[in-house]
């Protein structure tokens, strides 16, 4: 198997742990309880949680299909490159770059330990990792999939 390859296949694997880790934080872990706790925590009124969990239900929805593309990756198109790509980029800016305020993690933490901080980092930390694979490789093959080493090997195969 080529590097192409291995790097589609971890691709996919990865979309698949994050499309799972992404929905069970969107709906086993974000409730009206714990976005109502993480507002108190920052001072804000907890009357509007259920408008809150409304929303970040939305947006785990819109990463679920996000990271599901990802699967695609074994078709190897480079479309599918650059999805996943922006995706894990944007997912990667929820706990990487703070998009995600403390408040919320202490708030699962109160509410459900550890365990309710690990779909979080898993998705968001594994996103980061992800795209800096996808960004090594496509910097050192000039193109998604390492396809710059499968050029190269046509090229010493004539």
């Amino acid at each position: 198997m080529g590097r192409s390859r291995r790097l589609q296949v971890l691709t996919a694997v990865c979309s698949a742990v994050f499309a799972i880790g992404t929905a069970l934080q969107a709906f086993v872990v974000i409730d009206e309880e714990l976005v109502a706790r993480a507002m108190e925590l920052a001072g804000a009124p907890a009357t509007e949680a259920p408008g809150f969990v409304a929303v970040l239900r939305a947006v785990g929805v819109a990463y679920v299909v996000g990271n599901a593309l990802g699967l695609l990756a074994l078709t190897g198109r480079a479309w599918v490159f650059w999805v996943v790509l922006v995706v894990n980029v944007t997912q990667a800016a929820g706990v990487v770059a703070g998009m995600v305020p403390a408040v919320v993690l202490q708030a699962a933490r109160d509410e459900h330990g550890v365990a309710g901080l690990l779909p979080t980092f898993v998705t968001d930390g594994g996103a980061a990792v992800l795209v800096l694979v996808l960004l090594w490789f496509s910097a050192r093959y000039r193109g998604p999939w390492a396809r710059g080493d499968q050029r190269r090997r046509l090229v010493a195969a004539r």
